[in-house]
């Protein structure tokens, strides 16, 4: 089974091209079928199979020197042929390619030096003697059952984990991380896994539980995968599609290490335009996976997860099958083929019932208003900024407007930091790396917290009950949350929190916290509690907390320790979001709004005049009634005016002032604002009469004056009106006392002027 991907490998390298080889052997085992005639099959055949006469016990004709008759029973060889003189061609055929595995696997029994391994090829040989002997079914059953042996199988489990973690985070990040996860599936899928007693030797602290388990699943591995990869008469299953989670948990960790060295040893084979991918991508697609190994009821373990965007549809159809797995960017990985691959235009009709099915739920979802933008054009505006984020990653690290979380996020992408959830466990002896890493963030809180009592930060952090996500850089923990999870109660209380004091001002405390969120949506526990003494308030304010709790307090009563002189705290998650990539996501729609934005001022190309409302003395007016902003796109979002928003029809506008601006003239409390000679001696004085000097002098305004703007269609819009309007009220309380007639006059008529505009406005 020697190959160009093996002499590739180093010495403890475990990737090896089962299909390539089982292809050569096939092709080898078709050329040595043609060649030999009938005759010279049977006469291979027959060294395998039982004597026909009477009474003999002979399994097999041994020809004795110069004659020929069987050394054993001194039959001749045709009476170990009998039982094939009705045999077909092909059936010939077939016990040919069975008797040839026999041999393979003789070959294979002798070299072979593990105890395990051997057994396992002499049950296979044994199997296959017999059914040559026989005439008797090869299939493996038996106590190793058939596949597939778990379900969701390992391809649809990561399939589930790359859509359900990153189809919100953009169609870039999407695709670099379903790139990733098909080298994972491909490098796992041509894995040559180490024997029971190796993995027994590495991993010497495993219970026997496990390493009962990593035999069977080894056995079954050799016998549905591996052993058929050059043995034709056994059926060959993909390990991808018959394994599940157990055993991928079991050879993760070695497999992980493994590709990571693989890859740094041949990044040369990689065309530069895709070593992101094995840089970035791959690192970080190793660890998200890790952290969800751990998680027991993670959702990527069922099989309704969507997969979602159909452009992956072809991919993930042949992948599900085995197929499409291959790696292009090595030479020694050689691609599957298959005859009924589906390509993306077959892909496009698979799918076309269901988008037929979801247009009428995304119609009835999301109602489009006027002068929104399509949806191509946001797709375009999308790929964009992708593009742009992509080109400039690391100058976006020293960018002014740089999230907090920026830089630790980056570090995580490398790989230079990890987060792991961690507890101390009853039911199994925990592994070493576990108990140092909580002793080590039990140092932290109790630096970072010096007035809480040590030997209450160490009960509480190797408490069963409670967990810690804790920060790993550099093989020490610099940081981390202890929190304790109430699932049925709806909540998590959040014990203690902190980060190393040489660590901080780098954003890995905001991190930190949304890695937990993160964590807590996917558990669907959607509320944290808190109390939080003066030091830690302005904190957790920053990441969503406050002091307006959502729960009910029989939720929570009784269930979280409370502490003197803090302040309980809350924060509710939003099941919707991915926190952990919050920041990003809000940072690309503002610089998709943006460019939207200048495409759309390219697009009008048109010049208003200046507005010359400000000479009459009007200090402010709403942005949408500036000419222009409207054919921009804006809208108000204001109800007291919704009648006005929707028809600005100008004879409609100017038919509805008109009747309010009639209604205030006729009003017992007008006289104040009517235009009166100041010589009057027989009248009351009038706002403009009164002689002050205050701003109803410099700002003069009266209903006269308002009458004469609305026939020359001076107010394009309610609020200009409404300004001259509230002017004649602001006037008169700047000329007269408070307590005078006009003042109360002026307070009557704006109380009739606001119920007139709300009436309209509910018509």
């Amino acid at each position: 089974m020697s190959s160009k991907l093996s002499s590739q490998m180093a010495d403890q390298a475990t990737l090896v091209p089962l299909n390539g080889s089982n292809s050569s052997n096939s092709t080898n085992n078709k050329n040595l079928i043609q060649s030999l005639t009938k005759e010279q099959k049977l006469e291979k055949i027959s060294h395998y199979t039982s004597c026909q006469e009477e009474n003999c016990k002979c399994n097999g004709f041994k020809q004795k020197e110069a004659l020929e008759e069987c050394k054993t029973c001194s039959h001749d060889q045709a009476s170990h042929l009998k039982q094939f003189n009705e045999h077909s061609i092909a059936q010939i055929d077939r016990l040919f390619l069975t008797v040839l595995d026999i041999e393979t696997l003789f070959g294979l029994i002798i070299k072979e030096e593990d105890a395990e391994t051997k057994q396992i090829y002499y049950f296979l040989f044994k199997l296959l003697r017999k059914g040559v002997l026989c005439q008797s079914d090869t299939s493996v059953e038996g106590h190793l059952g058939r596949p597939p042996f778990e379900q969701p199988s390992i391809t649809k489990s990561i399939l589930n984990f790359i859509f359900s973690k990153y189809q919100k985070s953009g169609e870039l990040e999407l695709q670099n991380m379903f790139e990733a996860s098909k080298i994972f599936l491909y490098c796992l899928n041509m894995w040559k896994f180490e024997s029971p007693s190796m993995f027994v030797k590495r991993n010497t602290l495993e219970s026997h539980k496990k390493q009962a388990l990593y035999k069977l699943n080894y056995t079954r591995w050799m016998c549905y995968n591996f052993v058929p990869s050059f043995c034709e008469c056994f059926e060959k299953y993909e390990t991808i599609a018959i394994f599940g989670v157990t055993f991928l948990g079991l050879v993760f960790p070695i497999i992980k290490k493994e590709i990571q060295e693989k890859f740094v040893r041949e990044k040369d084979k990689v065309p530069v335009e895709k070593r992101v991918i094995f840089s970035t991508y791959l690192p970080r697609f190793l660890n998200s996976l890790e952290e969800e190994l751990s998680e027991e009821n993670s959702v990527i373990w069922t099989q309704n997860v969507s997969l979602g965007n159909s452009v992956y549809e072809a991919e993930i159809y042949n992948m599900l099958k085995g197929e499409n797995l291959n790696v292009p960017y090595f030479e020694s990985f050689k691609p599957k083929i298959s005859s009924d691959k589906v390509t993306r235009r077959r892909a496009h009709e698979i799918s076309e019932k269901r988008k037929l099915e979801e247009k009428e739920c995304e119609l009835n979802k999301k109602h489009k208003s006027e002068g929104d933008a399509s949806d191509s054009m946001i797709k375009e505006l999308v790929r964009e900024v992708e593009a742009e984020t992509a080109e400039s990653q690391e100058a976006a690290l020293f960018s002014a407007m740089a999230s907090r979380d920026e830089t630790a996020r980056n570090e995580q992408k490398r790989g230079l930091i990890e987060f792991h959830v961690i507890n101390n466990r009853l039911d199994e002896d925990p592994e070493d790396k576990i108990l140092i890493w909580l002793l080590m963030v039990k140092n932290v809180f109790s630096h970072q917290l010096p007035r809480m009592p040590r030997e209450y930060i160490t009960r509480l952090v190797f408490d069963p009950k409670h967990k810690c996500l804790v920060l790993v850089k550099d093989n020490r923990v610099i940081g981390g949350i202890c929190f304790h999870m109430f699932p049925s109660q709806g909540f998590s209380e959040i014990v203690f929190c902190a980060v190393s004091s040489n660590e901080q001002v780098k954003g890995y405390g905001t991190h930190m916290m949304n890695y937990l969120k993160d964590y807590h949506v996917r558990n669907n526990t959607l509320h944290f509690l808190t109390y939080a003494d003066e030091y830690a308030t302005g904190y957790f304010k920053k990441q969503g907390f406050s002091t307006q709790i959502n729960l009910t307090k029989s939720a929570y009563h009784g269930y979280i320790k409370e502490y003197e002189g803090a302040t309980l705290m809350g924060c509710e998650l939003n099941p919707n979001i991915i926190y952990t990539e919050l920041s990003s996501i809000l940072k690309k729609q503002k610089e998709v709004l943006k460019k939207m934005i200048e495409r759309r001022q390219e697009e009008l190309g048109k010049c208003f005049p200046g507005l010359t409302c400000f000479r009459d003395g009007i200090r402010q007016i709403p942005i949408e009634s500036i000419p222009g902003v409207r054919e921009a796109g804006y809208r108000c979002s204001t109800e007291d005016y919704k009648f006005f928003e929707e028809n600005m029809d100008p004879e409609s506008l100017y038919t509805h002032l008109r009747a309010i601006l009639n209604q205030l003239k006729t009003h017992a409390s007008a006289w104040p604002f009517q235009k009166y000679s100041p010589s009057s001696s027989n009248l009351p004085p009038t706002v403009l009469s009164s002689g002050t000097t205050g701003p109803s002098g410099r700002y003069p305004m009266d209903l006269k004056m308002i009458t004469e703007r609305l026939k020359a269609r001076y107010y394009s819009h309610v609020y200009l009106f409404k300004a001259d309007v509230m002017r004649l009220f602001a006037n008169c309380r700047e000329s007269f006392e408070p307590d005078s007639e006009q003042v109360k006059c002026a307070d009557q008529l704006q109380a009739y002027f606001e119920k007139k505009i709300l009436e309209i406005n509910k018509q």
